[in-house]
């Protein structure tokens, strides 16, 4: 056995992402039923406990403890499921373990083939081995709390609660929910973008474009023929809308009486000045997100390839600075699409079209200089 290390990188500072964002359920935890109501306004306080416990162990312990990796198993995911049994204490019991075969509950193999999913996506098309790059063991609880309406990345594991029933389903349901995820974990060990304004949406839209690709990936998907919904599937009949998220058509996935009506911008025109969800990074994210769409649709073909390479390269490449805003990461998106494909390839104009049509204009060259690496 030899001992699990992760790469040299600047140090990483796990934060608390969850998938639903905070105005939704805050939407939800206004509602008349209690039915409905109840369980967003629960959710709601685990998720700040477990916020604070976040803050709390990121101080005292800034990087997760390294952990065994056998060399027998190099280049394969070392997946390990929990179960919380819908209490609040994490792991939980184990209930899964790397090779061994499905269990009777659903949720604990939807968990391990979601993680196996994300794995493979960086593995084969990135060359990344895991999402620190170095073989990280990964992790997930299921049936966390009870009528828990959410599912997080909290810098050591992902967690998954199995909805209210009214308004959400089991969070294992969509492959790109675990995605999302786990890509916080890939940000976390690489730009380590602040999660909060600008750097906070792009952190959140890296894991969305991800999430994205992990689906369209398993699914054999070309830009034309992928949704581009985020969380399709996770809310019950009752709920008037398709998914969390559209990339294709911020502000569109959904208008239901409970949750309110989707409040992201597709354009720079549109943009949310809010001091709520760390200014927005829920919200703001539908910009990045419809530049990424735009650009995979430009190209064609499959997304994870051309556009997902710049988009990868750029999380990358270590020129992101911790607070890097739009403008600096069109920027650096222009940089990686020109270092791979040529300044003046097709995919560089593509590029620059999209952050246009969404109105973003990149920041000048001296800005990347500035940012080191």
């Amino acid at each position: 056995m030899t001992a699990y290390r992760a790469p040299a990188t600047r140090p990483a500072h796990p934060v608390f992402c969850t998938i639903v964002p905070p105005h939704v359920l805050d939407h939800v935890s206004r509602s008349s039923d209690s039915a409905l109501a109840g369980p967003a306004r629960r959710t709601l306080e685990q998720d700040a406990a477990q916020r604070t416990r976040r803050r709390i162990t990121t101080v005292r312990m800034p990087h997760a403890t390294p952990r065994a990796l056998d060399e027998a198993a190099e280049k394969k995911p070392q997946r390990t499921i929990y179960d919380a049994k819908h209490k609040e204490s994490l792991p939980g019991r184990k209930v899964r373990g790397e090779g061994s075969k499905p269990v009777k509950d659903a949720t604990v193999n939807r968990a391990y083939a979601g993680l196996g999913a994300t794995f493979e996506l960086y593995l084969s098309v990135y060359e990344r081995f895991s999402i620190d790059g170095a073989g990280l063991p990964l992790d997930a609880t299921v049936h966390y709390g009870e009528n828990y309406g959410n599912a997080f990345w909290d810098g050591e594991r992902m967690v998954f609660g199995d909805g209210d029933g009214e308004i959400f389903r089991d969070f294992t349901l969509p492959v790109d929910v675990i995605g999302h995820e786990l890509t916080h974990g890939v940000t976390q060990y690489t730009a380590n973008l602040e999660y909060f304004g600008q750097s906070g949406a792009l952190n959140e839209s890296l894991s969305d474009v991800f999430g994205s690709l992990i689906k369209q990936y398993g699914l054999g998907q070309d830009a034309a023929q992928a949704d581009w919904l985020i969380g399709a599937g996770l809310f019950t009949d009752r709920v008037e809308g398709e998914a969390l998220r559209s990339m294709k058509a911020p502000g569109t996935a959904y208008d239901d009486d409970v949750l309110g009506k989707d409040p992201q911008p597709a354009t720079m025109d549109d943009y949310v000045h809010t001091g709520q969800d760390n200014g927005g990074v829920h919200i703001n994210s539908g910009i990045p997100n419809h530049a990424f769409y735009q650009l995979a649709t430009e190209l064609g073909g499959h997304a994870w390839e051309r556009a997902g390479q710049i988009w990868y390269d750029t999380l990358t490449a270590g020129t992101l600075k911790p607070d890097t805003d739009f403008a600096g990461f069109a920027r650096a998106t222009l940089d990686a699409a020109a270092s791979r494909y040529g300044e003046s390839g097709e995919e560089a104009e593509a590029v620059r079209k999209s952050w246009s049509q969404v109105g973003v204009t990149p920041a000048e060259q001296a800005d990347k200089k500035e940012s080191g690496s």
